[in-house]
């Protein structure tokens, strides 16, 4: 994990993030002052920036959007006072409403971005000034120290090229948290393809079996929020295994990039998660990202010792060979 330490200081009225990386300091200055880039690691896991505005200019502005896993917005606007390329720049940070406007009554805070050389590539310092200890504890009690560390977390996989990334690595699981996992698998195929092999029940059927010698026997999906879906498997002849399913509603949909649903296992009293699927293209790959959220870390390891990552890994394998190739 690249962030290091993130600190908050009473007396100094600050809060700052120091995180390295091993690049120079050019690709990370190129990271953060490109909003298609910003908006891959801009805002912890299920809650991706969108930047509706980016004016990289002193005096201008950028506006962004985040999106919950249950379609809340909440919004973000930076003024630009100073830019020193490729060591830094500054800004105003601000809370903002549907319009990007900064909100009456919220703190608004002064942010610096440095990138420095260091022997092993580069490191990232931000620094936010708060204008009182009341500001200050107020974005800290808002979640902001664990926020910025995910999602500064995610930066290891915008400052790599896809392929260099993930290929040929599988279907990865990271524990984030008590309630988090994230799971991601490069699919050697087009984002598009990809998004309909999740939301065509026809070619869900030929890769979402699991281990083989399993099949599916049931496949609604729900194209529209609000609506349900249901998913069921049963052991084919001489297979080993009961036969079992998942249904939920469906959060949000963001085609074709993100799709969220709960998910609870049909007839038991086992509590449901919610699942944030999200796809990025690059270079002819996709980069499949799949965040849980569990009731707790119980809940968690129980599912996770099931065996649910190899399943996954071996219907993916199933993809790439029979419907993205």
């Amino acid at each position: 994990m690249p962030v290091t330490s993130i600190d908050s200081d009473v007396e100094s009225l600050t809060m700052t993030l120091v995180a390295d990386f091993p690049v120079p300091p050019e690709r990370l200055w190129a990271v953060f002052t490109d909003p298609r880039q910003l908006e891959r690691f801009w805002g912890p896991p299920g809650y991706p920036a969108t930047f509706d505005v980016f004016d990289f200019t002193p005096g201008g502005w950028a506006k962004y959007h985040m999106t919950s896993p249950q379609g809340e917005r909440y919004g973000g606007a930076w003024q630009f006072v100073s830019i020193d390329p490729p060591r830094g720049f500054e800004v105003i940070d601000a809370f903002a409403d549907e319009n990007g406007e900064p909100i009456d009554g919220m703190p608004s805070m002064r942010m610096e971005f440095s990138f420095d050389s260091t022997p092993e590539g580069s490191r990232l310092t931000n620094t936010t000034f708060f204008d009182s200890a009341e500001a200050l504890d107020q974005v800290v009690a808002m979640g902001a120290i664990e926020g910025s560390r995910l999602a500064m977390n995610q930066l290891d996989a915008v400052l790599q090229d896809l392929r260099s990334y993930a290929q040929g690595k599988g279907t990865q699981l990271e524990l984030l948290d008590d309630q988090h996992v994230r799971i991601t698998r490069l699919i050697d195929g087009p984002l598009d393809l990809v998004w309909r092999a999740h939301t065509d029940p026809d070619l869900m059927r030929k890769w979402l079996l699991g281990p083989d010698g399993w099949q599916m026997t049931e496949c609604e999906i729900g194209d529209t929020v609000g609506a349900t879906y249901r998913t069921a498997w049963a052991p084919e002849p001489g297979t080993e295994g009961e036969a079992f399913g998942f249904d939920g509603e469906v959060l949000l949909i963001d085609a074709p990039r993100r799709i969220v649903q709960t998910e609870r296992m049909t007839g038991t009293d086992l509590p449901s998660t919610t699942n944030d699927l999200s796809l990025y293209e690059e270079d002819g790959v996709t980069l499949l990202t799949l965040l849980i959220e569990y009731p707790d870390a119980e809940t968690r390891d129980m599912v996770l010792a099931t065996g649910m990552i190899d399943g996954m890994e071996a219907s993916y394998a199933r993809m790439e060979g029979t419907l993205v190739r």
